[in-house]
């Protein structure tokens, strides 16, 4: 009868005892691993938002864009540089997100996308406003969509909420595309 040899510990010895020694050396941790963290965030969304402020106070001003009639779809020019700066901030971190979860490590195509994505979007303002290659700008646009598209895709594949924060980022491209199209057909 192996049940008549089973005996019932005491209360006091069923619950792990904790000391204080135990908690200080686990929080230091915790926090150490917290602020590399934050650190990383800080670093993955100024970096690229950085860079676009830079790009727009470089090459953001067009007096032909100010002067352009615009019908209701072509967005004034305080909108374009919002959404600029909104999808640099918004794929920042969504970057990070994936980089946290170590999916850069397991697919590089999606690191290879974001910089793509970037580098586009960086090139539109140089290229459509100061130089005035619209129709250069219109492949771009189309170029920067589908960068976008497949980093949404593949961020998505690694991180569902990081997918969800690059949509904003196409109404931006097309923003973008809307405000070349005008250009073209001035």
């Amino acid at each position: 009868m192996a049940s008549s040899d089973l005996t019932h510990r005491p209360i006091h010895q069923q619950t792990p005892t904790t000391n204080d020694d135990d908690m200080n050396r686990k929080k230091p941790k915790n926090s150490a691993a917290a602020a590399r963290g934050l650190k990383s965030l800080s670093v993955a969304v100024a970096l690229p938002l950085s860079l676009t402020l830079l790009d727009i106070f470089l090459f953001g001003s067009s007096s032909r864009y100010r002067t352009l009639h615009k019908p209701f779809y072509v967005p004034p020019l305080w909108a374009l540089h919002l959404a600029c700066i909104t999808t640099a901030f918004l794929s920042g971190l969504s970057a990070w997100l994936v980089w946290a979860e170590g999916g850069f490590h397991r697919h590089p195509a999606a690191l290879a996308l974001y910089l793509v994505q970037l580098a586009l979007s960086l090139v539109w303002y140089p290229l459509v406003l100061r130089a005035g290659a619209v129709r250069l700008g219109l492949l771009l646009c189309a170029a920067l969509f589908g960068a976008l598209v497949g980093c949404a895709r593949a961020f998505r594949n690694m991180n569902p909420i990081a997918g969800d924060l690059v949509k904003p980022c196409l109404a931006s491209a097309l923003l973008l595309a809307a405000a070349n199209v005008r250009l073209v057909y001035q």
